[in-house]
């Protein structure tokens, strides 16, 4: 009887605004490395709004050109869109053209609609990142639990508030659901070099 490999499926959920050096980007992907050859990860997703994001598309998509089997997915908001790879050279030509400079796009495999994606609400990036949760067998987060959004008006007549971390919601979200989870932030204040090594 023939035995199927089982692969498994990683997300990356992180701030908006993410700044990391040259030295964690290259232990971050040395990381994602570890998880393609020893832990059967082929599959990637990754949501739209984050600075984080957009540093594991970068570094996934470096890794491709050796794993050429790795996917990238891309779970997507009402009012956000990706570029499928078998369409980005030609709308890289367009936009282009259009703009009149170089525009250079992100690609994946796939983009997936969530379950709720038309019908979710304004806060509709916390039910993409549950659903990146539901369908990983590991988070990849960077979160920081001091981390704040900055203040947002409810109009232009009333005061500011606090809005709530999408990173925070969809951290406790993925421990509710027994996820396991790497936390990058954390890793990095104790040596993710230790964790890579390991």
């Amino acid at each position: 009887m023939e035995r199927r490999m089982i692969f498994k499926t990683v997300c990356f959920i992180g701030h908006r605004n993410v700044k990391l050096g040259e030295q964690k980007i290259e232990s971050l992907k040395r990381l994602i490395e570890k998880l393609i050859v020893n832990e059967s990860v082929h599959i990637f997703l990754f949501g739209s709004r984050s600075n984080f994001d957009f540093i594991c598309h970068k570094i996934v998509t470096e890794l491709k050109e050796k794993y050429s089997f790795i996917q990238r997915k891309c779970y997507t908001c009402r009012n956000e869109t990706c570029t499928l790879e078998r369409e980005k050279k030609h709308l890289e030509k367009v936009y282009s053209n259009f703009f009149k400079k170089d525009i250079h796009l992100l690609g994946v495999e796939e983009e997936v609609e969530f379950k709720n994606k038309w019908s979710a609400g304004r806060a509709s990036y916390i039910e993409r990142n549950q659903a990146m949760i539901n369908d990983s067998d590991l988070c990849i987060f960077y979160f920081d639990e001091n981390y704040s959004p900055n203040m947002r008006k409810y109009s232009k007549h009333s005061l500011s508030y606090q809005p709530n971390s999408g990173t925070a919601l969809a951290y406790e979200y993925a421990n509710k659901k027994n996820k396991k989870i790497i936390n990058i932030f954390t890793l990095f204040n104790c040596s993710l070099e230790n964790y890579v090594d390991e």
